[in-house]
């Protein structure tokens, strides 16, 4: 496996919507209807969302590719957060900018090969690029496969927000790390 990654381009658009839609149910909480699943990525993951969040200057997407095949993915978010406990909790955590981690997924079949391993070194490269001093993410409580990757990569439990897949509000740890 020759892994490697990149900054995705519009022209990635399809490859990255197909790459959500079957990893974003993996981490949704036991119990998450497929249904709401389904909608949640029509609505977030669908090929015009990565068309939009490819042109949005304000957007990191980087694509982690095994011999020209997407095999994982992540998106950092600058600016503002909107969520004004949220905003609080990471102003809490360091002083300076901040950078949200909004999706960081790697294809099933690859799961304990290294590749997010190699994916979140060149994200958290990415981040300290724009300048941020804090980078910070949400994370399902009950993702305890995320939760273990992200403590090992220096992402420590911040506080607590709320995130909607279909009509249920589930519980997510924010967790930041300096960077």
């Amino acid at each position: 496996m020759a892994i490697i990654t990149r900054q995705a381009v519009p022209a990635d658009a399809s490859e990255l919507h197909e790459l959500a839609a079957k990893t974003f149910g993996l981490a949704t909480p036991p119990g998450t209807l497929q249904s709401d699943i389904d909608a949640f990525i029509g609505e977030h993951l669908s090929l015009a969302a990565f068309d939009k969040y490819l042109s949005d200057p304000g957007r990191i997407v980087l694509l982690a590719e095994d011999e020209g095949r997407a095999i994982g993915y992540s998106m950092l978010i600058s600016g503002p957060i909107a969520d004004p406990e949220v905003a609080a909790v990471v102003a809490a955590a360091g002083p300076g900018t901040s950078i949200e981690l909004s999706k960081f997924y790697v294809a099933a079949d690859n799961h304990g090969s290294g590749v997010a391993g190699t994916l979140m070194t060149a994200t958290l490269e990415a981040a300290r690029a724009t300048g941020a001093q804090v980078c910070w993410l949400g994370v399902n409580q009950l993702n305890e496969r995320a939760a273990k990757f992200y403590s090992r990569n220096g992402f420590e439990i911040a506080g607590t927000k709320r995130f909607r897949v279909g009509e249920i509000w589930h519980d997510d740890h924010v967790r930041v790390r300096p960077l």
